[in-house]
């Protein structure tokens, strides 16, 4: 018998222009890929025993991962949102937004608040249903906001909220 998971709760549907261009290529990408991978394969499935042949063991896993990744994108992309215009009010967090805040310490970091299939810590994008980013949602500069994670409380300050400079698709305070 298996083991029983939760559905997850359904992601947001918005992206910026740019992060649906990397996952079209993405796409474009896996599907070259897959076919040097079934290439490797066959010549793996050609030596013979299967049940010991450790390159046709690897290169099947590696089959099923790109597989599901294909699978993912394929639906994904038809049901993604682009927005690309910044929202009628420029002094409010909504996606998009650059947000530089200063925690209890006096530090200062900045977020770009994006869609849950561009986010990149590395980069400062959270994504926009994580909770840092449902607490700044419509916020405006100057707000205190707390963000609890378990016991942990953190409050921050709003300092500046900046948008990117890009065509218009949707507007983005409707969202």
């Amino acid at each position: 018998m298996g083991r029983y998971r939760p559905p997850q709760p359904k992601s947001s549907l918005y992206i910026t222009r740019a992060g649906y261009e990397c996952l079209q290529q993405e796409h474009n990408d896996i599907w070259k890929r897959r076919a040097e991978v079934t290439k490797a394969l066959s010549a793996a499935a050609a030596e013979g025993d299967r049940s010991e042949n450790a390159e046709y063991i690897y290169r099947k896993k590696e089959l099923r991962d790109i597989d599901r990744r294909i699978r993912y994108l394929q639906k994904r992309l038809p049901e993604l949102k682009v927005v690309t215009d910044p929202p009628s009010n420029l002094e409010r967090v909504f996606f998009g937004a650059w947000v530089t805040l200063e925690n209890d310490d006096g530090e200062e970091v900045t977020y770009r608040i994006v869609g849950p299939d561009e986010f990149d810590a590395g980069k400062g994008w959270i994504s926009m249903d994580s909770p840092m980013a449902q607490v700044l949602m419509k916020k405006t500069r100057g707000d205190e906001v707390v963000l609890q994670i378990g016991e942990r409380k953190t409050g921050f300050v709003v300092l500046e909220i900046r948008y990117p400079a890009e065509a218009p698709d949707i507007d983005i305070s409707k969202i």
